[in-house]
C-alpha cells in the first residue's frame, strides 16, 4: 500500500488510508492547542500541500504550506525554535497551481468517527483507540484480516473496554495493554 504523494512506512500508508492518521492528529491538536473538539476540522487535501490551517475571529485563515516531504517538520522539531534547511524540496506554487479541499465521508473513513468519540469521551477512549490500531493494523500487514476490519477492530475494542479516567502513566500504559489484548483476542476469532 503506498501514499500517492507521501514517501512512508507500511503502518503510516495504511493509517492514512484509513484516515486513523487523521484522527490521531484531531486527538493531538486537542492536546497541544487546548482548542474544544467541535473547534477542529479535518479536510482532504489530495495535493498534500497545505498541512495546517488556523480560521481567526475576522474571518481570515492562515496556512502552513510545504512540500509533502516528512523532512521539513523534522527539521522545524530537530532546529525549534529556529528554522534550519531541510533537504526536502522546495515548494513551487506554480507548478501546483490548483488547491482542492473536500470534507471527509465518516461512512468510508469510520476511523474519523471512532477518534472523534473517542476524543468526546476522554479518559481512556483515546489510549485505548491508538492501541487497538496499532494491533489491527498489525494483524491487516500480516494478512490475517481485511483493511475494512481495521476500524470494526477498533469499535470493538471501544464498546467492549470499560473505558476509566486516566490518573496517570501507569494508568495509560495498563489500558494499553488491557486495549491490546482485547483487540487481538477479538482478531483471533475473526482470522
Amino acid at each position: 500500500m503506498a501514499h500517492p504523494n507521501w514517501s512512508m512506512g507500511a503502518k503510516i500508508s495504511v493509517d492514512s488510508a484509513s484516515m486513523m492518521n487523521k484522527g490521531l492528529e484531531l486527538i493531538e491538536a486537542h492536546h497541544l492547542f487546548a482548542l474544544p473538539e467541535d473547534k477542529i476540522d479535518i479536510l482532504v487535501h489530495p495535493q498534500s500541500v497545505i498541512h495546517s490551517m488556523v480560521a481567526y475571529a475576522d474571518g481570515s485563515v492562515l496556512a502552513q504550506l510545504g512540500s509533502p516531504d516528512m523532512r521539513t517538520p523534522i527539521a522545524y522539531a530537530l532546529g525549534w525554535p529556529r528554522r534550519i534547511a531541510s533537504p526536502a524540496p522546495k515548494l513551487d506554487l506554480a507548478s501546483i497551481a490548483t488547491l482542492t479541499f473536500e470534507a471527509p465521508d465518516s461512512i468510508r473513513f469510520p476511523a474519523l468517527r471512532l477518534a472523534r468519540a473517542a476524543l468526546q469521551s476522554g479518559g481512556s477512549a483515546p489510549t485505548v483507540l491508538n492501541a487497538a490500531n496499532e494491533v489491527a493494523v498489525a494483524a491487516f500487514l500480516a494478512g490475517r484480516i481485511g483493511f475494512l476490519d481495521i476500524a470494526a477492530t477498533v469499535e470493538k475494542t471501544l464498546e467492549t473496554m470499560t473505558l476509566v479516567p486516566l490518573g496517570g502513566i501507569g494508568d495509560v500504559l495498563e489500558q494499553d495493554r488491557a486495549a491490546r489484548h482485547c483487540a487481538q483476542a477479538l482478531i483471533d476469532t475473526l482470522a
